[in-house]
């Protein structure tokens, strides 16, 4: 049997959203697909400080796809890095304090936050459950770092409005409350290649699940494409394969379906 490298997005994909852990049935199938042969790897918008729902599968995956794939890494190597140009990211802080919406800016250290709603506590840490946003640091702190990530608050004609004025960006939308912005070039696609490449691997042997928008990019660039049942109907038409939903064993019924376990 062929060897595949499997990317997994997080939320929604390995995560429930529900339960806000992963499913028996997905552990158990990634434990069976590692010991076939198959590589594992990480695909998410989160950076690497609130990765921190993944403990009991972290001893099969083979390296991370973090922040849209605008930071790669296969243990302490760094195998991929976009920063976000500093005037870029300071447009939109200046925006987000002016316009009173909320920010998540991650930089290559730290996160800095700015939640005058309380639509960052209330999503991230309510619904998602999100760790260590607690750790965040002051935005001109962070300024001083090479910028990764911005996530604001706002919906997707304002998004359409502001990337007029980022044209060094990319944006990918998993959630309608929220939005990621990254560099040109820092999307899961390009990071799923990335590691393809760092391990000397086929991309046409590369299977991708994911759920939301920002998994769009490595849906279309891998070998083939899985859409989780509870995915976006956006990405559920641009997939090869749609499973069931993370809550009824959707990894574990792709992964059966491909013969890879």
């Amino acid at each position: 049997m062929e060897q595949y490298a499997l990317f997994f997005d997080i939320d929604g994909t390995l995560v429930s959203f529900r339960t806000h852990r992963i499913p028996d049935s997905t552990i158990q199938a990634l434990t069976s697909a590692r010991q076939a042969g198959h590589r594992i790897f990480i695909a998410t918008g989160r950076p690497p400080l609130i990765i921190t729902n993944l403990h009991e599968i972290e001893h099969l995956i083979d390296g991370y796809v973090t922040i849209n794939g605008a930071l790669c890494f296969v243990g302490d190597h760094i195998i991929r890095c976009k920063e976000i140009p500093n005037a870029s990211a300071r447009f939109v802080v200046r925006d987000a304090h002016e316009k009173g919406y909320g920010l998540i800016m991650v930089g290559e250290k730290d996160v800095a936050v700015h939640d005058p709603q309380g639509q960052v506590d209330r999503i991230f840490r309510q619904e998602i459950c999100v760790e260590n946003l607690n750790q965040a640091r002051p935005f001109e702190e962070v300024l001083q770092q090479r910028i990764f990530q911005l996530t604001p608050f706002f919906g997707e004609d304002y998004e359409r409005e502001m990337m007029k004025h980022l044209s060094d960006c990319t944006v990918g939308r998993w959630h309608p409350s929220f939005t990621d912005i990254t560099a040109k070039g820092g999307d899961k696609g390009e990071g799923l290649l990335a590691m393809m490449r760092h391990f000397g691997l086929d991309s046409r042997f590369s299977i991708a699940f994911g759920d939301g928008g920002n998994d769009s990019s490595m849906i279309r660039t891998a070998g083939i494409g899985v859409a989780m049942g509870n995915a976006m109907d956006s990405l559920k038409q641009e997939a090869d394969y749609v499973t069931t939903s993370v809550d009824d064993d959707g990894i574990s019924n792709a992964l059966r379906h491909y013969g890879l376990i």
